[in-house]
């Protein structure tokens, strides 16, 4: 600015000085020419001074404004120097940020994949597992459909359940009784009671007929036929498994389900209580179970009772070694007694002969003359003891 404002002076003189010019030039030559032109001279001359001092600022300003702009170039470029360094700091950080993230979720995506591939395993087993279930299940459901195979079936429930708790020697699968008849298992039990006979029944039929009723109706015509197929298998085990003389006065019916079981004994109690009056026990997989426990716990009674001789003659012929240990624990101890009478009168013996030795060194010979002593002088002996 304090550049521009002479700039524009000098051009406002210029202009005045033309136009004075012009004008006096107009007018035509008079006396105050010469004046004029001296004026307009000087005129010229303080322009051209001003024209001169112009050029001079305007160079002037020329080296500033190449040294303001090499500044302010120098300071673009650092600016600029600083604002790459910064968003090269800001892509690196961004870059590094971004890296981590990166890995961060392929880890966290590598971990979920095997988590994924673990479950997807676990999922393919359970399948494969609901798979065979489900086969096993067809099968179980035409057992069960096959009247002999689910009589089979229970035989075989029957035979392991038993198996389980019971010695070999207690019981017997398929045993023929005196009547010609076959029971599925006996228990062979010392009288009282006597051989108890197992029997497995399984009345499916009426109870899915039960359990598919949906009115009153069909629900009192199912539980007639489940009460008269039970009621059968009672009369039957009653008839062909409890023998006077042979086996004990009760049997057992083995219902190799629990929900038969436990529909029998919260609808049906009648059919329990005739069973009871028959002699014949309803059990299930459970109560079966319990009673064989407590079979075995008989059965080890029996064992104890059948050893008590024995153990008693044993515990006579131990009282009699014992009594004999005792006798010769006194000989023994006699002969200890003597033995120390023996050592205390040792004792006494080398007592007297200590003091033998004493004495004899407490004897004080007297020194002998130069002449013979006299023969009426007694001779000097030791004092008589009493031999011991």
């Amino acid at each position: 600015m304090d550049i521009v404002l002479p700039i524009l002076v000098a051009l406002l003189a210029l202009a005045a000085g033309l136009a004075l010019f012009v004008l006096v030039r107009g007018r035509g030559a008079g006396a105050g020419s010469a004046t004029l032109l001296e004026q307009v001279d000087r005129m010229a001359q303080q322009v051209r001074a001003g024209q001169v001092e112009m050029d001079a600022r305007l160079k002037g300003l020329a080296d500033i404004q190449g040294a303001a702009q090499s500044a302010v170039a120098e300071r673009l470029h650092q600016q600029e120097r600083l604002l790459s360094k910064t968003l090269e700091d800001r892509l690196a950080e961004i870059s590094r940020r971004l890296g981590e993230g990166i890995q961060k979720s392929s880890v966290q995506s590598l971990e979920t994949m095997g988590k994924l591939e673990a479950r997807l395993a676990v999922i393919d087993k359970a399948q494969e597992n609901i798979t065979q279930l489900s086969n096993q299940m067809v099968g179980l459901q035409d057992i069960l459909s096959n009247k002999q195979a689910r009589g089979a079936f229970g035989e075989i429930q029957l035979n392991d359940l038993v198996a389980q708790v019971l010695p070999p020697s207690a019981y017997r699968f398929q045993a023929t009784l005196s009547s010609g008849r076959r029971a599925d298992c006996l228990l062979t039990l010392p009288n009282p009671p006597g051989a108890i006979a197992i029997d497995a029944k399984f009345p499916l039929e009426s109870y899915r007929s039960l359990c598919a009723a949906v009115d009153e109706s069909a629900k009192t015509v199912a539980g007639r036929a489940f009460r008269a197929a039970i009621l059968t298998h009672v009369k039957d085990i009653a008839e062909r498994y409890i023998l006077p003389g042979e086996t004990a006065d009760a049997a057992l019916m083995f219902l190799p389900s629990e929900a038969v079981y436990a529909e029998l004994h919260a609808n049906f109690l009648d059919v329990v209580e005739a069973s009871y009056r028959a002699r014949v026990f309803i059990v299930s997989p459970t109560t079966l179970w319990a009673t064989l426990n407590t079979v075995r716990a008989i059965l080890k009674d029996v064992r104890m009772r059948e050893q008590s001789g024995l153990i008693q003659r044993e515990v006579h012929l131990m009282l009699a070694d014992v009594a004999r240990l005792d006798e010769r624990a006194a000989k023994l101890q006699r002969h200890f007694d003597q033995a120390g009478e023996d050592v205390r009168q040792i004792r006494v013996s080398t007592e007297k002969v200590a003091r033998r030795a004493d004495r004899i060194e407490d004897v004080q010979l007297e020194p002998e003359p130069d002449a013979t002593p006299a023969l009426s002088s007694p001779p000097i002996t030791a004092p008589a003891e009493k031999a011991s």
